[in-house]
C-alpha cells in the first residue's frame, strides 16, 4: 500500500499537537527568530522579468575655464549598466484531509503549519540577503557579503576591519545599510507582486504514482512562493565592519572598540539624508556595544527614564541616531576578511 512521503504531517505529529484535554495545543515557537532586515528593506518592482537593470553614472564631463576667443573642447559623461537578479523561494505543504478534520479545527491546524513555513522562508531570505552568492549557487541572489568581501578592490573603501590582527574562524560583522529605492533596495520581478505569496489550493486528490492504477488520497495543499532579490545600486551606501573577533571580545576595552569603528562607518556613507540608515549585527555584538557605550560615559543612564548616552531608551538601541538591530541569521563564524 502506497503512502504519502514523510514530508507530510503524520498521526504521530497530530498527537503531539494536542493538549491533555484533546484540544489543539498552542505551539511555542522555539525556532522563531528576529530578522528585522526584511521589514527595513525598501522594495521596488524590477524592470526585467528576472530582476532590475540599473544605469550608473561612472564619469563626469570635463569642464574648463576659457578666455575670450578661446575654444572649449566638447565632452560627455559616461555610464554603465548593471543587473541584479531575483530568486524564487518556494515550498509546498500537504496534509491528509482526514488528519486535519481530526484536529477539530481544520483552519487552525493548517494555519499552525503555515506559520512554520513562513518562519522558515523568512529565515532563509534573511540569510540570503547577507550571504547569498549566485556565483556559487545560481538559484540564489547575491547578498552583501560576496560584494564586500575584501579589504582591497572596488568596494574596499567601505570595508573596515574591526580588529587589527584577527585570528580564527569566529569573526562577526556589523553592517550599515542606507536603504532607499536609489541606493540599496529589495527588488521583485517585473509584473509580479512583492512579498510572500500563499496559494491555498484547498482539498485536492494526490496521486502517489501516475496512471490508471495510481493510489489516491485527498489532501489539503498549500503553496508558498517568494520572489526576491537585492539591488546594491550605489555600493557607497553599504558599509561592512568585518573581523569582529568574538573570542577576543571579552571585556569593555578588549578587541574592537565598537563605538569607534561604528563612528567611522557612518562617515563612509555619502549622506544619511534621503535614506533609511540601519546598523545590523549579532545579538552578542550588540550586547557588547551596549556595555562599551555605557563604560564610555558616566551620563549613559539616568534614573527616569533610562537613556543611553545616545539619547535613546535602553532596549531601543540607537547609535548616534541610527537604529542598531540584531539579526539572528548573521553569523559569528565568518572567515577573516583580508
Amino acid at each position: 500500500m502506497a503512502t504519502l512521503a514523510a514530508t507530510v504531517p503524520t498521526l504521530v505529529e497530530w498527537a503531539k499537537r494536542r493538549d491533555p484535554d484533546d484540544t489543539p495545543a498552542r505551539i511555542i515557537e522555539m525556532l522563531s527568530q528576529k530578522n528585522p532586515i526584511l521589514s527595513d528593506m525598501s522594495f521596488i518592482e524590477g524592470n526585467l522579468p528576472t530582476g532590475l537593470r540599473s544605469t550608473l553614472r561612472t564619469g563626469l564631463p570635463t569642464v574648463q575655464f576659457r578666455q575670450l576667443n578661446q575654444a572649449v573642447t566638447p565632452s560627455r559623461s559616461t555610464t554603465k549598466q548593471s543587473d541584479d537578479q531575483t530568486a524564487i523561494l518556494e515550498a509546498w505543504a500537504e496534509c491528509d484531509v482526514r488528519l486535519a478534520q481530526m484536529s477539530g479545527d481544520e483552519a487552525a491546524f493548517r494555519l499552525s503549519e503555515a506559520q512554520a513555513f513562513i518562519e522558515s522562508m523568512s529565515q532563509t531570505m534573511a540569510a540570503t540577503v547577507f550571504y547569498g552568492n549566485s556565483g556559487i549557487d545560481p538559484e540564489k541572489f547575491t547578498g552583501f557579503a560576496p560584494r564586500f568581501a575584501a579589504l582591497s578592490g572596488t568596494t574596499s573603501k567601505n570595508v573596515i576591519s574591526a580588529t587589527a590582527s584577527p585570528s580564527g574562524g569566529d569573526q562577526a560583522s556589523i553592517w550599515l545599510v542606507g536603504w532607499s529605492p536609489d541606493t540599496v533596495t529589495g527588488i521583485y520581478p517585473k509584473g509580479t507582486t512583492a512579498g510572500l505569496q500563499h496559494n491555498d489550493f484547498g482539498a485536492e486528490t494526490a496521486e502517489v504514482t501516475a496512471g490508471i492504477g495510481a493510489t489516491r488520497m485527498r489532501v489539503y495543499r498549500d503553496q508558498f512562493v517568494w520572489e526576491l532579490g537585492l539591488a546594491v545600486r550605489d555600493w557607497r551606501y553599504v558599509v561592512r565592519i568585518a573581523n569582529v573577533d568574538m573570542s577576543a571580545l571579552t571585556s569593555e576595552t578588549g578587541n574592537a572598540d565598537l563605538v569607534k569603528v561604528m563612528s567611522r562607518a557612518i562617515d563612509r556613507l555619502p549622506s544619511t539624508n534621503g535614506v533609511n540608515p540601519v546598523f545590523y549585527t549579532t545579538r552578542s555584538v550588540l550586547s557588547w556595544l551596549r556595555v562599551q557605550a555605557l563604560a564610555k560615559s558616566s551620563n549613559a543612564v539616568t534614573v527616569e527614564p533610562a537613556l543611553n548616552q545616545f539619547g535613546q531608551r535602553i532596549g531601543d538601541i540607537s547609535f548616534l541616531g541610527i537604529p542598531v538591530r540584531f539579526v539572528d541569521q548573521l553569523l559569528e563564524t565568518e572567515a577573516i576578511v583580508t
